[in-house]
């Protein structure tokens, strides 16, 4: 207690030096306002007694220092006897047998969940947080903590919270020499130059922040990876992380380059039936887990987007997983196999991809839609994969844009245990400057049903394992942290940051309360203030669906580091890189006809879910332009044509990021000057690149359509060519992915 007390003032200090610029992320514990609430704390948790030592039970008893001390204003003491003590946190093997009233159901916690409860020591009540180990615990007290913070009820908290999935991973596209891939919140937050020596408290701080919302591992490198992480003076870095990240349950993976045994092993070949790969992999794994014992395993990008993989070697994607399985699977570690993968090889540029006319010689779509490429190599490799291998798969086909139907691939492997893969970075979504709340695009794929097994089976049920009973689960989230000093640029995207850990938590909660739990953590109580912004957030998703692709067109972002508008671009390498492969934009109409006389990906669903889509007249208008080839003339159910019904959505794109600006400059006496500021102009580059993209797209689409602006359509201020001659030079985060 007394190095708590040593180490407390310099925490809030620390805290309180920068107090409103985001560095806090949603863990502030500023104190109380309500003086009643605030005393009824303080009265109820005066006396923490914690049974047994660990560096994670530190943790917990510190954090609880912290955030009592901050939320009530007085320090809870340390309790030298049970009888006195007011707050206990223990595991099922330190129990205390003074307790009475305990019915705590330990079986059914696992290793991560927790129990929260009310109980009596003889006539005394105290509130108990409970689990069957260390990191359990941790999760409870940090439950418990949200709970004070968002000012609910605890005279008789009675909590029981357990995982839904197993490994809850973020996964960082980090190179070693600190630039991120797709990443626009600054730099690297490793800095592998200082380390091993150099903790940054920086890193102790995320550890804490990921386990505040249950996250519990991290992929340090990027999935184009580079293998010189993986020689012994970065492994010495990565385990100086780890050791850091380990009180908090933070587990470290890296990224495996296929070819790491050539470029860093001296070996002629990588191929995984080679026995000398397989001794030198095993031999690499050995050497890790020596530095970390509890190291995760590894993430595998392969033969996609010109990285090697076994199919360099004429080998499958099975063997490839099975022998790095191999390798760590004696150490208790998994591989994640990412399913993201197209045709390496570059296709011929079609001269017909012209802007300016009719295309009607595109490539055959049936033969080219990179849609189906990962069912097509995946399916039938399923039930090859070792016991601890998972297949991590994007949430759509194509590539995290603002929305796409659910990848083909949840439900149609049920040998093998998939991984859910979301972006939270928001590559295809504004990228930094964007307010874009990602929840309800989490939720919408994980209630989506695949009807795998009839009605009812949700991808959520697919990647927690239930579905076919399936032992191991994961989901990861691919990271927006860097070096700001707000951690993710956008102070808005620290929220898509926490809804990503409490639904990998717990896929069925409810993106709303989520947003609503995380605003009165980060800005404010004042109930008409979060009311307002909860009311923000949730609109915001659907907003940029709107000013950027709307009725489900998609990825006709600029060829510049995917940002902007590009619809014309018909001028890179192959034609899948191209806006107009995908739009298919001509005289006639627009989509992608992905029915049984186009592309026919469609079958890749089964019947049920191809029900819902694969008619023009009834499809879910959401998807409708995924899936279809459509007249600018067809009847859309608003009554509308679709010409009409695609200039409404863009301008009501526009329209409701000009009712966010509104709602935010109404809270200016609520919300305090720096992010209220920060906030304000982030807005404003969002109101003006939302018209960029209305205009931009209608002017451009109207070359085909021939017909005019409907009524309430504002008109562009420039011509087509005018925004054609935009240049983005720079734009952070490029690369693939």
């Amino acid at each position: 207690m007394k190095l708590l007390r040593l180490l407390l003032p310099l925490t809030l200090i620390t805290l309180k030096a920068h107090a409103e610029d985001g560095y806090r992320l949603w863990l502030r514990y500023d104190k109380i306002e309500n003086a009643a609430l605030r005393s009824s704390y303080s009265n109820q948790l005066q006396y923490i007694k914690v049974y047994g030592q660990s560096p994670t039970l530190a943790a917990a008893q510190k954090e609880l220092v912290m955030g009592l001390s901050g939320l009530t204003g007085n320090t809870p003491r340390e309790s030298a006897t049970t009888e006195q003590a007011s707050l206990l946190l223990f595991t099922r093997f330190t129990q205390p047998a003074q307790l009475t009233g305990i019915t705590t159901d330990y079986a059914a916690l696992g290793q991560d969940g927790f129990c929260i409860t009310t109980a009596r020591i003889k006539e005394k009540k105290v509130t108990i947080i409970t689990a069957n180990t260390d990191i359990g615990v941790l999760y409870g007290t940090f439950h418990l903590l949200r709970l004070l913070q968002t000012q609910q009820p605890i005279q008789a908290v009675q909590v029981v919270s357990v995982p839904a999935i197993q490994h809850r991973i973020l996964n960082h596209w980090d190179n070693l020499n600190r630039t991120i891939e797709r990443g626009y919140a600054g730099f690297s937050i490793w800095n592998w130059h200082t380390l091993p020596d150099y903790i940054d408290q920086r890193y102790i701080d995320y550890a804490r922040a990921n386990a505040s919302i249950g996250i519990n591992g991290t992929v340090l490198t990027n999935v184009n990876a580079n293998a010189l992480v993986l020689t012994h003076d970065y492994l010495l870095k990565v385990k100086a992380l780890a050791d850091a990240f380990r009180p908090y349950g933070l587990k470290v993976y890296l990224t495996a380059k296929f070819s790491a045994p050539v470029e860093i092993g001296g070996l002629k070949t990588a191929d995984p039936l080679d026995t000398s790969v397989q001794h030198w992999w095993q031999h690499k794994a050995d050497e890790i887990y020596e530095l970390i014992p509890d190291f995760g395993g590894f993430l595998v990008k392969a033969n996609s987007e010109g990285q090697p993989g076994p199919q360099t070697y004429n080998r499958t994607h099975a063997d490839g997983a099975n022998m790095l399985a191999d390798a760590v699977g004696t150490h208790g570690g998994i591989i994640m196999w990412r399913a993201f993968v197209y045709d390496v090889r570059v296709q011929k540029h079609d001269e017909d991809f012209d802007s300016n006319k009719t295309n009607k010689n595109l490539p055959d779509i049936a033969a080219a839609d990179r849609f189906k490429q990962a069912y097509a190599e995946f399916t039938k490799l399923d039930g090859q994969f070792r016991k601890n291998v998972l297949v991590q798969v994007k949430n759509g086909p194509i590539d995290f844009q603002p929305r796409e139907p659910f990848s083909p691939l949840f439900g149609a492997m049920p040998q093998t245990p998939l991984a859910m893969e979301f972006q939270l970075t928001m590559e295809y979504l504004g990228q930094g400057t964007h307010l874009v709340y990602q929840a309800p695009l989490f939720k919408e794929v994980l209630d989506a049903d695949t009807y795998a097994t009839g009605k009812g089976a949700t991808i959520a049920k697919v990647i927690d394992g239930s579905l076919y009973h399936h032992s191991l689960s994961a989901i990861a989230g691919v990271s927006n942290i860097g070096s700001e000093r707000n951690w993710t640029n956008h102070p808005f995207g620290q929220a898509t940051w926490y809804a990503y850990g409490k639904l990998a938590w717990n896929p069925n909660a409810n993106a709303r309360d989520i947003a609503r739990e995380w605003v009165q953590q980060t800005f404010t109580h004042q109930p008409q203030a979060v009311q307002t912004i909860t009311d923000m957030m949730m609109a915001s998703r659907e907003a940029v669906v709107n000013y950027m692709t709307p009725l489900g067109l998609h990825h006709i972002m600029g060829a510049s580091g995917h940002w902007g508008p590009g619809p014309w671009v018909n001028n890179a390498g192959r034609a899948d890189w191209n806006s107009v492969y995908y739009h298919r934009a001509d005289s006639f109409g627009l989509g992608f006809n992905r029915t049984a006389t186009g592309s026919n990906a469609l079958a890749q669903y089964k019947p049920e879910v191809q029900a819902q889509w694969k008619d023009s007249n009834t499809c879910d208008e959401r998807y409708l332009l995924w899936f279809h080839h459509v007249s600018w003339q067809h009847h859309m159910h608003s009554g509308k044509t679709l010409w009409d019904e695609l200039c409404t959505r863009y301008q009501q794109g526009v329209d409701t990021v000009r009712r966010m600006q509104a709602s935010w400059n109404s809270l200016q006496t609520v919300i305090d000057p720096e992010r209220f500021h920060q906030v304000q102009q982030l807005l404003s580059i969002q109101e003006k690149e939302a018209r960029w993209w209305r205009n931009s797209c209608l002017l451009y689409f109207q070359t085909y359509s021939r017909m005019p602006l409907p009524a309430g359509v504002e008109p562009p201020d420039h011509t087509l060519d005018y925004y054609k001659s935009i240049r983005s030079l720079f734009v952070p985060g490029a690369g693939s992915n």
